[in-house]
Order: structure tokens, then sequence, then C-alpha cells
């Protein structure tokens, strides 16, 4: 009698491997949202950082800030649905090339907007309500109106959804 061999895989071993694939592969998935979250954060905070320099440049120029009108301004429709370069009127193409926009902004229902607030002579810039950023990564920028605190000018709360640039009498708005 001749014994034939069999040379190909079972069920069961292939059941198993392709359990670690897909074990390795959500192991995987949920490394690159952490590393997708860490890069939109480096971007508001690379923006944000540019328009404040943008507006102390601007400042230095014409002794005030670029004023609006009283409001906050932004892109998204509750706060005027302006296009990115007319949200600081003055800045774009001067001082910035253009006017960055927030990674995951939602323009209907208002989440992660840049919003803009002057009166000429003070100015308060955030970032509000994004969702998936870590606010307290960047202790030095949190917004103190919106860290769930009692005093809008003092970090002092447990939480907080915003990061806010403001001059020293926009810190409080």
């Amino acid at each position: 009698m001749k014994k034939t061999n069999n040379t190909g895989f079972t069920l069961i071993e292939l059941l198993v491997v392709i359990a670690i694939i897909a074990l390795l592969s959500s192991v995987t998935m949920a490394s690159l949202a952490k590393a997708r979250q860490k890069s939109r954060d480096a971007k508001r905070i690379a923006d944000i950082t540019a328009i404040r320099t943008a507006l102390e440049m601007y400042y230095s120029d014409h002794n005030g800030y670029p004023n609006p009108g009283w409001g906050w301004k932004g892109e998204c429709s509750a706060w005027g649905g302006l296009a990115a370069n007319n949200v600081i009127p003055g800045l774009v193409p001067t001082y910035l090339a253009d006017m960055p926009s927030a990674p995951t902004m939602n323009t209907v229902a208002n989440t992660d907007c840049y919003l803009y607030l002057s009166n000429g002579v003070d100015y308060a810039f955030i970032d509000y309500n994004s969702g998936d950023t870590n606010y307290l990564s960047q202790p030095t920028i949190i917004d103190p109106s919106r860290d769930g605190g009692t005093d809008v000018c003092l970090i002092d709360g447990p939480t907080s959804w915003s990061w806010k640039v403001s001059s020293q009498g926009g810190r409080c708005w």
C-alpha cells in the first residue's frame, strides 16, 4: 500500500494563523489611531502658535489687533460661517500665507472650530471643542474659561475642552 503525504494546512492551523494576523492588525490599528490623534494635536498647536505670532506682528505694525467687530468669528456656521481667510481680517496674506483650519472641523455641527474675538486692543483665539484632543497635554495654552473651574481667568478646573492664546486683556473672554 502506498502512503500519500498531505502537505497542506489543516483547518485549525489556518484559523490560528488568521487569529494571530487579526490580533496583530488590531494592535497596529490602535497604534495608528493614537498617532493620527497626536498628528492632529501637533497641527493644532502649530496653527495656534503661527496665528499668535502673526497677530503679534500685526499688532507691531498697526498698534492694535484686527477687529472684526465684537463676537466670536470662525468658519463654523454658529460663528459666522466665514471663509478661512476672512476669520481674522487683515492677517492673510501679509502675516500668514493662508489661515489654517482645524484638522477635524465640522462647520455644520460647530465642532473643532478655530474662533477669534477682538476689540482691537486685545484678542483671544481658541480651538473650540474638537472632542478628540488631549487638551491637558499643553498646559500653557489651556483655556481657563473652558476648564470646568469657577474662575474664567485662572486655570483652576479638572478638565478642559479648548486651547487658547490671547493678549493679556483677552485672557478672561
